[in-house]
């Protein structure tokens, strides 16, 4: 047989070999931490950028909605057992459930949100964000907006992202200002009762600005704070668009930001690699160098920013995607 021949046959087993790979890809699922897919945290931001995936590449989907903790693995394994040949996992809490199933199931691809394994496993695409960096800007923001010097933080539980968020967020406070930072960790990602006990207490206190950066809870903290009267800032996804109800909740003109994790992109990315045939095991890294993270439009906040403040904003936005700003994340 022809040299050539040879050589274009081998061309067309690959190129088989890649369409038969990506034709393995054709139902995705999504199980979410603790909380729904509405539910205005980063459930809702990974559950529309697997729609859109779903969307785009013409994909069967399901989606699975913790109700508790114990609820992973067995939520995990029902999508496992229906066929679905991706999974998506929500949120630094599902880390062992995810290696688990991975190792149990190395068949099925899966992209986890908010965690990353080192050493890396094979059919895991771990998903991270440089979260110091959001919060960094939205503390820089509440420095700048501050008039009593002093802000406050409602985070939820103390785990990684959640730190990186709080530390970001202190850092960029001091950054541009001479205040007072005070915070509190809550112990639940779905109680805005008690974020909003926590944020008017920091009101009493004397702050006049309040960042959210824990789901539900730090929801209900900004919610409250702002219709108490002072300005907030929320996390994750732009929360003028959800907790606020694109403006038409009470409060919505005091919503200064969001620290925004583009969880979306992330997890539509992955999705996208794997029905192109591309997926590969590891960890991607999202941050201001790649639009990872950043501040949400200011909406109705627009007019009463100063320009000066807008600026500042803007040069510490191009310090962090160029790597002149370092944020120490441990003690």
């Amino acid at each position: 047989m022809p040299l050539r021949l040879l050589g274009t046959l081998g061309l067309i087993t690959l190129l088989l070999a890649s369409v038969s790979a990506a034709a393995q890809v054709s139902r995705v699922g999504l199980v979410t931490d603790v909380g729904k897919v509405d539910d205005g945290t980063f459930n809702e931001f990974a559950y529309k950028g697997m729609m859109r995936a779903v969307e785009a590449f013409n994909l069967q989907s399901a989606f699975i909605e913790t109700q508790q903790p114990t609820d992973y693995e067995k939520n995990i394994e029902q999508l496992v057992a229906a066929g679905h040949d991706m999974i998506i996992t929500v949120g630094f809490m599902l880390g062992d459930a995810t290696r688990k199933m991975a190792q149990k199931y190395p068949q099925v691809r899966f992209a986890i949100v908010d965690f990353a394994y080192d050493p890396p496993l094979d059919n895991v695409i771990g998903l991270v964000f440089a979260e110091e960096q959001a919060g960094f800007l939205a503390g820089a923001l509440a420095g700048l907006m501050s008039t009593s010097k002093m802000v406050g933080v409602v985070a939820g539980i103390a785990i990684p992202p959640v730190i990186r968020f709080r530390k970001g967020y202190e850092a960029g406070v001091k950054h541009v200002c001479d205040c007072e930072v005070v915070g509190v960790y809550i112990d639940s990602f779905t109680d805005p009762a008690r974020g909003k006990t926590a944020a008017l207490s920091q009101l009493d206190e004397g702050a006049d600005v309040i960042f959210g950066g824990g789901g539900i809870t730090g929801s209900g903290a900004i919610l409250g704070a702002a219709q108490a009267g002072v300005w907030v800032i929320g996390v994750d996804q732009d929360e003028y668009m959800t907790t606020f109800k694109q403006g038409r909740a009470p409060g919505a003109h005091k919503l200064l930001s969001s620290a925004m994790k583009r969880v979306d992109n992330a997890v539509y990315g992955a999705i996208q690699r794997a029905v192109q045939g591309a997926f590969t095991g590891g960890t991607q890294v999202f941050e201001a160098r790649n639009d990872g993270v950043g501040l949400a439009p200011f909406h109705d906040a627009e007019d009463a920013i100063p320009e000066a403040v807008k600026n500042k904003l803007q040069e510490i936005a191009t310090d962090l995607r160029a790597g002149k700003i370092t944020i120490k994340t441990q003690d």
